[in-house]
């Protein structure tokens, strides 16, 4: 057959798709825009209105309302495992029936292709083109190792999924089944960049060079950084997530990604999220580059760019300049993504700095992010061995080559008023304070 013709053979509905469940099997989808919605309503309906127990479904960055975070009758029928986790799987882990897969993002494939099996990958992905290939659009991420790894490979299809020109493809005759759907992307319209939020990014962006390559997070925080840096110079994009105002570095000149060693003239990332401006960018555009987290996030790749800047953020972070960015306490909050893999990068980068970036203060000035120790139970994100630069509102604290007494006076000095002198009595009270 013709790759056409393939197409039609492979073609169903997503009820038919999820009619290829039975007990025991393993669902991956990957990170956020990949989930596709038709085919996930269809497996839940079928998976709680049938017998089938035990099914174990994997996401990243989950962006609808799952059965297995949702409903607590699902519990015995699905189990949701969570690789990064949004709103859904949040709430389904802190009471009590959903999983949590850790690691660092980089190694997340090599994770899957040494140690996870699954049964079906599931993706949406744009039109087909003439020679049979499916662009995964927004993202790659961990799809090439999840693709080894599964038995059954289902798409959806949808024309509003950009193509991406230069990323790994895959071809009809590697599909199990299709479906086809027009379902609008889920989009973000980023957070508010408040007065608080674009001081830090001030002070961020004053760091950063002409001909840097920068990775920016998510948030107001890293939005205001990309915000301040469009007076900057040949500025190159290597970075886990696509966002909003890297467009809007590349449209007004800002970034041209001329100085970087590798991938020189493209904008390289693992996915991408946010506004539908991003999506339209992204569309048969070959200057972005959309490559597996194994490359984009490798600290050894990160780190051949000359002065790379990284800039993430965190919950909370103690005296010893431990970083808390995935849980309040033993409240699961998100995962530890790919904030240590560039924390790393940048620092085997040549004149690469990293910046963990927060607001002072929680709970509306009422608590400190800055603390004697994390909160019980909280998971350290990023060591006191790694961390590089504190940003707050009221500064940066330089901690890489200080000493414990040092980071303590240093991180003292940026954190909230208010709190400095009770900081101060409790890093004496642990004989941190020399």
């Amino acid at each position: 057959m013709n790759v056409k013709e393939l197409y039609q053979s492979k073609k169903t509905t997503p009820q038919g798709i999820a009619d290829l469940l039975q007990s025991g099997m393993s669902i991956m989808s990957d990170i956020a825009l990949s989930h596709p919605p038709a085919i996930l309503r269809a497996i839940d309906q079928k998976i709680m209105s049938s017998d089938i127990h035990s099914i174990r479904m994997n996401t990243t960055l989950d962006m609808f309302p799952y059965a297995c975070y949702t409903d607590p009758a699902s519990a015995g029928k699905v189990t949701g495992v969570s690789w990064f986790s949004g709103v859904y799987a949040r709430k389904a882990i802190n009471q009590g029936w959903g999983d949590i897969m850790p690691g660092h993002y980089h190694d997340l494939g090599r994770t899957i292709e040494e140690y996870v099996d699954f049964d079906m990958f599931i993706a949406t992905v744009s039109p087909m083109d003439d020679q049979g290939n499916f662009s995964f659009g927004t993202t790659i991420s961990n799809i090439l190792s999840t693709l080894k790894k599964s038995r059954y490979i289902c798409l959806e299809v949808n024309a509003n999924m950009p193509r991406a020109v230069n990323s790994p493809q895959i071809h009809i005759s590697q599909v199990t089944a299709l479906c086809e759907s027009d379902t609008p992307l889920p989009v973000s319209a980023g957070a508010e960049v408040d007065p608080v939020s674009q001081t830090i990014g001030n002070y961020i962006a004053e760091e950063i060079p002409d001909c840097a390559t920068i990775q920016l997070g998510i948030g107001a925080i890293p939005d205001a950084v990309g915000s301040a840096l469009k007076s900057k110079h040949h500025l190159g994009i290597h970075t886990e997530m696509f966002t909003d105002s890297m467009v809007e570095l590349i449209e007004c000149g800002a970034v041209d990604n001329s100085c970087k060693p590798i991938h020189t003239g493209y904008s390289v990332a693992t996915f991408a999220f946010g506004s539908k401006k991003i999506y339209d960018y992204i569309h048969n555009n070959p200057a972005i580059k959309i490559l597996p987290a194994a490359e984009v996030n490798h600290p050894m790749v990160i780190g051949q760019h000359p002065n790379f800047m990284s800039i993430n953020s965190a919950l909370e972070v103690d005296l010893y300049g431990q970083v808390c960015a995935e849980s309040i306490g033993t409240y699961h909050v998100s995962g530890t993504g790919g904030q240590v893999d560039y924390v790393r990068g940048a620092a085997y980068s040549r004149g690469g700095k990293s910046f963990i970036a927060f607001s002072s203060t929680a709970k509306n000035g009422t608590v400190s992010r800055i603390k004697p120790i994390l909160t019980p139970g909280a998971i350290v994100t990023t060591s006191k061995n790694d961390v590089d630069y504190i940003a707050t509102e009221y500064g940066l604290a330089k901690l890489r080559g200080k000493t414990l007494s040092q980071r303590a006076k240093a991180l003292i000095s940026i954190a909230h008023p208010d709190f400095r002198d009770e900081l101060r009595y409790e890093a004496k009270k642990q004989n941190i304070l020399i």
